[in-house]
């Protein structure tokens, strides 16, 4: 009888003692992880970067480093606004999905039944899912350099249309930010309500991002931004920030806080189905475009076996793992973003300096996690 007792006691104890061993895993690698980041930021001089990391069964971390700018900012917090430049896509491609899982749009609906522009040209067979997935068959990075000048955003789409197709849509993998950004009008066009209005009232407010938002209004509203920084020969200078991108919102238009990323990764992970549901978090994740450029890209090569993109996300295959991902680069910013469905684990580091330092960061962090992930002990 006393051995029954012990093992009917032990059924019901061992997964509490297993689920609390794992937690005490999980966070004392996020103490071990942010040191870790500490320490690097200080090595490179990075002004200032806002981390978030959530976890499924064990809570969520948002954490501020350094400062706005370098010389006389702020100390950056969890509310401090970055700008996220192509982490921005992430926000294009699941709205698209969520508008598709509401039979709102289709994602083989024509460009060109929205935009009438498009029915004229080379590009009259073009589908929203060829725009979503950068497979136009527009070269690589069409006319940003466009984007860079004075030129509106209507006017670069004007030219846009007139450039030869360098493949049919959905035979090559051609990364933009013009033609990516087309989806903004298209949605217009579908639903009658514009772009920034569906981030605004069906994304950022019921999930109560509260501090970031679209365009350079939001991102000077008060003084609690990270400004952009450049490296000169010695230092980092801080830099005026540019408002060029702001024009192509879906591809580069969003800010965003540390703690608005701690909300973005649990929408990813399912946390908000009222918001973005299961059917659209399969439709945005599905693989459209192989792109075997990013296989080889430095540090992250060592890890990829796979590489493709869906809706607004890349999608990784990292030692075996599936992985949601993007990065993000404007003038002064660079961004990562990762979602580990598998393992209920997301990341986000926005930081206000050009430095490469953020990809040894990202891959630390998902080798570091998944192999917490797999050697704790389970339920």
């Amino acid at each position: 009888m006393k051995f029954l007792v012990l093992a009917i006691l032990w059924l019901f104890t061992a997964p509490s003692f297993a689920t609390d061993v794992a937690k005490k895993q999980w966070n004392q690698f996020l103490n071990s992880y942010s040191k870790q980041v500490e320490r690097k930021l200080k090595e490179k001089s990075i002004p200032g970067a806002a981390l978030s990391i959530v976890h499924g069964k064990f809570g969520g971390k948002a954490q501020g480093y350094g400062r706005t700018r370098v010389k006389n900012g702020q100390k950056v917090n969890i509310h401090t606004r970055f700008r996220l430049a192509s982490v921005s896509k992430t926000f294009a491609g699941s709205l698209s999905a969520k508008l598709v899982s509401e039979n709102r749009i289709s994602l083989d609906d024509k460009v060109s039944e929205y935009l009438p522009l498009f029915a004229l040209s080379e590009y009259k067979h073009l589908k929203l899912y060829h725009l979503l997935s950068h497979s136009s068959g527009l070269v690589p990075n069409a006319y940003d350099n466009l984007i860079e000048s004075r030129m509106r955003y209507e006017k670069i789409v004007e030219r846009l249309v007139s450039v030869d197709k360098i493949c049919n849509p959905g035979q090559c993998y051609g990364y933009q930010n013009v033609m990516f950004s087309v989806i903004s009008d298209v949605i217009y066009r579908a639903t009658g309500i514009t772009y920034e209005q569906w981030l605004e009232e069906f994304i950022f407010a019921p999930l109560n991002m509260n501090d970031g938002g679209v365009g350079l209004d939001n991102m000077t509203k008060d003084q609690n931004y990270a400004l952009p920084h450049v490296l000169g020969r010695k230092r980092w200078h801080t830099a005026k920030l540019k408002t060029n991108y702001y024009k192509v919102t879906p591809a580069a238009g969003i800010n965003a806080s540390a703690a608005d990323m701690i909300q973005w990764l649990k929408l990813q992970l399912g946390y908000y189905p009222d918001v973005l549901s299961l059917d659209a978090l399969v439709i945005q994740s599905r693989p459209y475009t192989r792109t075997k450029r990013e296989l080889r890209r430095r540090i992250w090569r060592d890890y990829i076996t796979q590489a493709y993109y869906g809706l607004g996300w890349r999608i990784y295959e990292f030692e075996g793992v599936t992985l949601y991902y993007h990065s993000g680069w404007v003038q002064g910013y660079r961004t990562d973003v990762v979602v580990i469905p598998e393992y209920e684990i997301g990341f986000s580091l926005l930081l206000n300096a050009e430095s490469g330092v953020i990809n040894e960061l990202t891959t630390g962090f998902i080798r570091q996690a998944i192999e917490v992930a797999q050697t704790t002990p389970q339920e």
